[in-house]
């Protein structure tokens, strides 16, 4: 028996040593939270991404809008998109919720709930030799500042259709995607990869590489995210913050501080709290605690750690600047630390009666704040699993009437009708009034799926006569008109025919508006038909097979020529 319990005893203090801080559940807590939708994870084809009204919200941290388990938006990307559309409306919506967030939490959002900070400090828990901070790395951190005015401000603001940050450089996305691709139900997505996933993709193995090395490589030196926080973290509720009276500038706190910090609370500072715990004189605290406890309550008395044990632990007592890597050195740091600190030894403290009282509420109210948070989570996970909407607005579209739109043509666009060499526009609801069905293929130049379908197209056109309109919609955003003009002219993508001489209409889809519309969900190509009488009677994000496309053509209508 003795033995068995010795058993049990070295099991429960094994756990006990392994279990996860409260900072590192509120990490899993909220990184499961914000991503609840996991059958859009595990499970395969289009209708993966939950596209309900949560998704109008803004997460907290980084978490991209399109990932399957996402259920609400990312503020990066919404902050791009809003300024990709500042010349028709001032993104204040958008830049309210980052200002209320970050004067709430600040970067204590980068410490506790972005899910891509929590995967970072996985990876760097790998044994092996780590990457110091030094004065180096604090140069390097101010990079993401760049990005921050370049990738999420400049460039959206100027070219209102890339989203310049989300779209070449957020691992967060790139990753769910690259998960999505190890679903075996997803094999034939493997076709629409292109250069700009291997970019992102080479991306995020150097991210994933340089953060098993260097801690939260890509938080301290490429999140815009994290800048923008940083910029609040003097003034947020939320955080750490530092008492000058009893600061007897040890430099402790910097030590262990694995951030490029200069001080306690600053923009380098995520509010990990890992500092206020090494604070010899207890001069690091929580802002916001007086909201919850009253100095009144606690009479506890608390002693700053002796001198002998601090000498004793071998502890190199530097002051601030110091540590931060500046050249003031104080030579008297260890005598000043000795004149603050306690020369007594450390008594045990007797636990007064209203201290216990204290302690009690304390834990029913943790205990009642994790009770709920469980509750909340197991509810999110049950509505996003099992009844909240996933599938596409494409899907939906069916057996509905198309909206109508006007699409501009490109030059020298064969089946574009009258003036091959004139620039025409064509209407949706103008061509099923002819009696024609009306097929909306969307692409661009550098998907490959989608330029290795035209061709079937092409074919299908000549088959079907007038009887069907091909409306090839190139994308917004991707490359200019000029780019999208001489593709068209100088490809012979069947190896005879230029795609200038396809009996195709080559048009434009101006701001992606109808792609939108439609249910366009980032994948592509993506085909849209429409019968005679101008509803809706196929929808496919993905290729589509040549004798498909034209069984789906006979159901709606139309009539083989030859």
């Amino acid at each position: 028996m003795a033995k068995i319990k010795n058993f049990f005893i070295k099991v429960g203090q094994w756990f006990k040593r392994h279990a996860p801080t409260k900072r590192r559940l509120i990490q899993i807590y909220t990184a499961l939270l914000f991503n609840a939708n996991l059958k859009g994870i595990v499970s395969g084809g289009d209708n993966i991404i939950y596209t309900g009204a949560v998704k109008n919200i803004c997460s907290p941290g980084l978490n991209c809008y399109s990932c399957p388990g996402a259920v609400a938006s990312c503020p990066l990307g919404a902050l791009q998109n809003a300024m990709g559309n500042s010349d028709v409306r001032a993104p204040y919506y958008v830049l309210g919720i980052i200002g209320l967030l970050g004067l709430m939490f600040a970067r204590t959002i980068c410490g506790f709930f972005c899910p891509v900070g929590l995967g970072q400090e996985l990876l760097y828990k790998i044994k092996t030799p780590k990457l110091k901070k030094s004065r180096y790395t604090r140069i390097l951190s101010y990079f993401k500042y760049v990005l921050l005015i370049v990738m999420v401000i400049a460039i959206p603001a100027i070219y209102a259709d890339i989203p310049a940050f989300c779209k070449f450089i957020c691992p967060a996305g790139t990753s769910a995607s690259a998960l999505q691709l190890l679903n075996p139900f997803n094999d034939d997505k493997y076709g629409m990869l292109g250069f700009l996933f291997s970019w992102k993709f080479l991306l995020l193995v150097a991210f994933i590489v340089g953060s098993i090395f260097i801690f939260r490589f890509f938080c301290r030196f490429f999140c815009p995210l994290g800048a923008i926080y940083g910029f609040f973290n003097k003034i947020a509720l939320i955080g750490v913050k530092l008492d000058r009276q009893k600061c007897i500038d040890c430099g402790m706190c910097i030590q262990t501080c694995q951030m490029d910090i200069k001080h306690v609370g600053d923009h380098e500072c995520i509010n990990c709290g890992a500092c206020i715990s090494v604070c010899p004189t207890k001069a690091i605290s929580w802002k916001g605690e007086k909201l919850f406890v009253k100095k009144s309550e606690v009479e506890e008395e608390v002693k700053a750690p002796s001198l002998t044990a601090v000498l004793e632990s071998g502890t190199t007592l530097k002051t601030a600047e110091e540590v931060s890597g500046g050249n003031v050195v104080a030579e008297s740091a260890n005598s000043e630390v000795a004149a603050n600190l306690s020369v007594e030894e450390d008594k045990p403290v007797q636990k007064s009666a209203a201290v216990k009282a204290f302690n009690k509420r304390a834990f029913w109210l943790q205990f009642s704040a994790w009770a709920l948070a469980l509750c909340v989570l197991v509810a999110s996970l049950v509505y996003f699993n099992f009844f909240a909407p996933t599938s596409p607005v494409v899907d939906k579209l069916l057996g509905t009437e198309c909206p109508e739109f006007t699409f501009t043509t490109v030059y020298n666009s064969k089946g574009a009708g009258e003036g091959d060499d004139k620039i025409t526009e064509i209407n949706t609801a103008e061509v099923t009034a002819q009696g024609k069905v009306l097929v909306l293929n969307y692409w661009y130049t550098s998907c490959g799926p989608c330029v290795a379908e035209l061709p079937a197209f092409n074919r299908v056109r000549e088959e079907f006569g007038d009887d069907v309109m091909i409306v090839a919609l190139h994308a917004a955003g991707f490359v200019s008109n000029s780019e999208i003009q001489k593709f068209i002219d100088t490809t012979k993508n069947d190896g005879v025919n230029f795609w200038s001489e396809y009996s195709l209409v080559y048009a434009l889809d101006t701001d992606n508006v109808s792609y939108k519309a439609l249910g366009g969900s980032s994948i592509y190509p993506m085909t849209i038909i429409v019968d005679m009488d101008g509803v809706v009677s196929f929808t496919k994000h993905g290729p589509v097979e040549e004798e498909d496309l034209k069984q789906e053509l006979i159901k709606a209508g139309a009539t083989l020529a030859h």
